[in-house]
């Protein structure tokens, strides 16, 4: 299919675009849409799916370019889910509220017309002209510039040629009643018994009595913004991570939360009002201390501890910890694939692991790569444990020897529920990890809608079976928490590149003895299902002897207490699954891979601070690319694949920098271009010898 936004294309050689097909459509009033019925708008195609962060930063993006062009402009989301959970209506209705998208909606679970358009990755974006023909294809994330200045063009064409019609988008949208929470995320305990759950869904925090169910306060206005103050003025955007300082640091900084301020790119600072005894109560004060709100892009600065950590662009900050070994907060920060660390006291921000690339890959903090942390917190023996959750993996970081090993989890498309030895178990897209008293890990596994225990080394002769696991029972206390998604769904997985799980090497598995005997490994458990996207958890008080977990259960908008006895362990066995998408056929021959990038009108590729472009090529599995592998500045490589592979993943991941073309601008404004691509080929004989990509074209 041929793309085109420059402007100089020959109107006529732009391609049609294929009509939309799906099981249904969300956000129209139950009416179908199609393209000829949209003849006249400029009309957005964004192939997102929601479990991907980058997708959720371009519905953010294109919140401004829908009210600036609201009489010309027809963004349709086609829903293109990766797991098998998000497959499911009405998961994908709940979480178009729970995101708050405001435009039309296609159903594409068989990825109907995510074939139709060729599309290759999460988020890809194709805009149409009044004609229906397709000027303009782009992937990733970081195009609202772009956006702008294509839709204005089309506008322009339209109206030169009579075919431009203006009106509202076709968008029903259902009222929203406020309600004690919607699509709750995260929670803490306070000092004084306290629960504060994070109510994403209607951009403000809960304060319950220890009960659970007794409102103490709500903390912000409800409405999505950034402002600082008390509990009626002050307000966030999709809070998800929230953390009790311990005391004494709280003593010293004067609040007593830290909270993840998602799609605000902040971290904010909240005193908790109480009451006192004869006394008024005392106020509730939030501030922000870090962060400045803008979104960090490629070739932005990375924190190193130093400077205002409040001047500093963060991505998608999605949960947070407390490390003792460390003294200062940990933090998933989802949108750049990166764990990073706050201290408090000094104000100061600092990278702990990850490079930005996402994938699974273990061994040093520093080369490692994550895949949209999600949940952290600290084990007893002070190493963090972290929900990677696109990769369906729960790992472990320990910050005094700064390695990372992966317990659970083979690579950004294998996923499923099934229980086990940790070489074989699965889970599906979690969101959050548990440190139980016992050492044992808990597991809110959100797309299966359970709760799995981790044991890291089970004594012998417990492995793979149930009884070998302890039960809860044994927790007497409420411990303090606080002491204790350009998707890039292209880099390596597991099975190819670090070896963790069943290969052994960087993870909790090793070679055998030297008699030949097995090395313990982890082993999983399911002690609760039929929850709706739990999406965090807490240890609390037991019942009757029996150990509880106080679980965030997202779907049903509401915390519950969830046993964790002997009794419910279950062994089960789903089966282990791979993301379903389209396998492109390639000869067996050389593969030339080519990154489509045209520059932005007005801008150039910028090499001022050194080559303008970078690509990274590997393959799932690693053996099957004899040549070509690596990283290069061309934009074209040439592949050598073995011919003992007939199938595999090719992960591609490009950079290109551009900046404002015109000499005269003193200060040139510049921007990095990324995207990475998992493209499953299969190579068959006569199959095409050349495989294009569009990072913007």
């Amino acid at each position: 299919m041929s793309t085109s936004s420059d402007p100089s294309t020959p109107l006529t050689a732009r391609a049609h675009g294929s009509a939309l097909r799906g099981r249904g459509w969300l956000n129209t009033g139950g009416a179908e849409l199609d393209l000829e019925a949209l003849r006249g708008k400029i009309v957005l195609l964004d192939f997102w799916t929601f479990c991907c962060v980058n997708c959720l930063h371009v519905l953010d993006e294109l919140r401004p370019l829908e009210e600036k062009w609201a009489q010309e402009l027809v963004v349709i989301g086609v829903h293109s889910p990766k797991f098998e959970f998000e497959k499911d209506p009405e998961a994908l209705a709940a979480n178009i509220e729970r995101y708050e998208v405001s435009h039309p909606v296609i159903d594409d679970p068989e990825l109907e017309t995510w074939t139709e358009y060729g599309a290759r990755a999460w988020p890809t974006l194709m805009v149409l002209d009044t004609h229906g023909r397709i000027a303009g294809n782009l992937s990733g994330e970081g195009h609202a510039a772009n956006l702008d200045r294509l839709v204005e063009q089309l506008v322009a064409e339209g109206e030169a040629d009579g075919s431009l019609r203006r009106g509202p988008a076709p968008t029903v949208l259902a009222e929203r009643s406020p309600q004690t929470l919607r699509f709750p995320s995260k929670l803490t305990l306070l000092p004084d018994g306290r629960l504060v759950v994070s109510d994403a869904g209607q951009h403000r925090l809960v304060v319950f009595e220890n009960d659970g169910v007794t409102v103490d306060a709500a903390i912000g206005t409800g409405r999505r913004g950034h402002a600082d103050g008390d509990e009626e003025t002050a307000q966030f955007a999709e809070p998800n991570g929230v953390l009790a300082l311990p005391r004494e640091v709280a003593d010293e900084v004067g609040y007593d939360l830290l909270v993840v301020d998602t799609a605000g790119h902040r971290l904010r600072g909240v005193k908790v009002g109480q009451d006192r005894l004869l006394r008024s109560r005392t106020a509730t004060e939030v501030t922000t201390v870090a962060g400045s709100g803008e979104q960090w892009m490629q070739g932005a600065p990375l924190p190193r501890g130093e400077g205002d950590a409040r001047t500093f662009a963060l991505s998608t900050p999605w949960d947070l910890t407390w490390s003792h070994v460390l003294n200062r907060a940990v933090i998933a920060m989802a949108g750049v694939h990166q764990l990073w660390t706050f201290d408090p006291v000094a104000g100061t921000l600092m990278v702990l692991a990850g490079t930005t690339q996402e994938g699974l890959v273990d061994g040093p903090a520093v080369t490692s790569w994550w895949a949209q942390p999600s949940g952290l917190d600290e084990l007893p023996d002070g190493r963090i444990v972290v929900a990677d959750s696109e990769t369906s993996a729960v790992r472990v970081l320990d910050p005094r020897s700064m390695q990372v090993t992966t317990l659970v989890g083979e690579g950004l498309f294998d996923f499923g529920h099934v229980d086990g030895p940790a070489s074989t178990a699965r889970l599906q897209h979690p969101l959050a990890v548990t440190a139980l008293p016992d050492g044992r890990i808990a597991v809110s596994d959100t797309y299966n809608g359970a709760i799995r225990l981790v044991e890291e080394a089970p004594a012998e002769g417990e492995r793979a079976t149930t009884g070998g696991i302890a039960a809860l029972s044994g927790v007497v206390a409420v411990p303090d928490r606080s002491g204790g998604g350009t998707t890039a769904d292209g880099g390596p997985g597991a099975a190819g590149t670090q070896g963790a799980g069943a290969n052994g090497a960087g993870g909790t598995d090793g070679p055998a003895g030297a008699e030949g005997a097995p090395t313990a490994e982890a082993h999983v458990v399911t002690v609760a299902t039929d929850l709706d996207e739990p999406s965090d958890a807490i240890v609390g008080p037991p019942v009757d002897g029996i150990g509880q977990l106080i679980v965030v259960e997202s779907g049903t908008h509401r915390i519950t207490w969830v046993p964790v006895a002997k009794a419910a362990e279950r062994m089960i066995d789903k089966g282990a699954q791979r993301s379903e998408r389209p396998v492109t056929d390639v000869g067996p021959g050389p593969l030339t891979v080519r990154v489509l990038f045209t520059p932005p009108p007005g801008h150039k590729l910028d090499d001022s601070l050194g080559p303008s472009t970078q690509v990274t090529v590997s393959t799932t599995p690693s053996a099957m690319l004899t040549a070509g592998d690596g990283v290069d500045t061309a934009l074209e490589r040439t592949l050598e694949l073995d011919p003992a592979y007939t199938e595999g993943v090719l992960h591609v991941s490009a950079r290109a920098a551009s900046c404002d073309a015109d000499p005269t601008i003193e200060f040139p404004a510049c921007h990095m271009h990324q995207q990475d691509w998992g493209v499953p080929i299969r190579i068959v004989e006569g199959g095409p010898t050349e495989l294009d990509l569009s990072l913007l074209a």
